[in-house]
């Protein structure tokens, strides 16, 4: 029987006049990098945050690692990035990190080091954040989700602004974590991350597109590449410009 670290069921979402989801469901199985793929304002934020406690959809359910969100149990085994740094510029790389860490209750140095260590910036502990380039605020961003260990991870637009190269590095980070047996939900707009995910799920317009590997949608609308396969399944599905956030 296939465990799910995500389940979301038939989720509204609107803000205003905005249908930011309509109906949306998916599920990101435990240990799988699970992809939401979308142009910007295709609603993969607002999705994110509805799993994360953050946003109470006005219909449908969610639940993470089994349990119905909100749940404050169970966000102490979930990690956050958001699209925004939230790092303190005059605090060093390890304040940041031991910061957010006890914040979800965690305050082992050794945990805490390994999390640096895991981004790479060990010889940077010491380094105030605001000295740092945009690609390490990034990593001491991720470091700063994976101190208390979480069994879920949430990704929001992580390699936006880093160079290719970084990009690269945090692919490589994130397929590290599964191999923990951690689930990363992962949303990017950048259709060649797509190839680098387990499963996808196509997002535009509030709604769910499409969902299964790179391979397979591309199988199903008969195109030699994702952005090409996306534009295909949305106007077969009917879905128009994208109105979410």
């Amino acid at each position: 029987m296939t465990e799910y670290a995500v389940e979301v069921h038939e989720v509204h979402k609107t803000f205003g006049s905005v249908r930011a989801l309509q109906g949306l469901s998916m599920q990101a199985q435990k240990g799988e990098i699970y992809g939401l793929l979308g142009p910007n304002g295709a609603g993969k934020s607002t999705l994110i945050r509805t799993v994360v406690g953050l946003i109470t959809p006005d219909a449908g359910t969610v639940k993470a690692l089994g349990r119905q969100i909100p749940d404050k149990d169970v966000l102490a085994r979930v990690g956050y990035m958001t699209q925004a740094s939230a790092l303190y510029m005059d605090l060093t790389v390890w304040q940041n990190v031991s910061f957010f860490a006890g914040l979800m209750g965690c305050h082992d140095k050794d945990r805490i080091a390994a999390a640096i260590e895991f981004v790479d910036l060990i010889d940077r502990r010491n380094s105030r954040v605001s000295t740092l380039s945009g690609g390490m605020k990034q990593r001491v961003s991720l470091a700063s989700v994976l101190a208390h260990e979480p069994e879920l991870i949430l990704l929001d637009e992580p390699t936006v602004g880093v160079d290719p190269q970084l990009r690269f590095q945090f692919w490589d980070h994130f397929r590290a974590m599964t191999e923990r047996g951690i689930t990363l939900l992962v949303s990017s707009h950048v259709m060649d991350e797509a190839e680098r995910c387990d499963r996808l799920g196509f997002v535009r317009s509030g709604q769910l597109v499409a969902e299964g590997t790179a391979a397979s949608l591309r199988e199903l609308a008969g195109k030699d590449n994702i952005e090409e396969a996306f534009l295909y399944l949305a106007e077969q599905k009917g879905v128009g410009n994208q109105n979410g956030h």
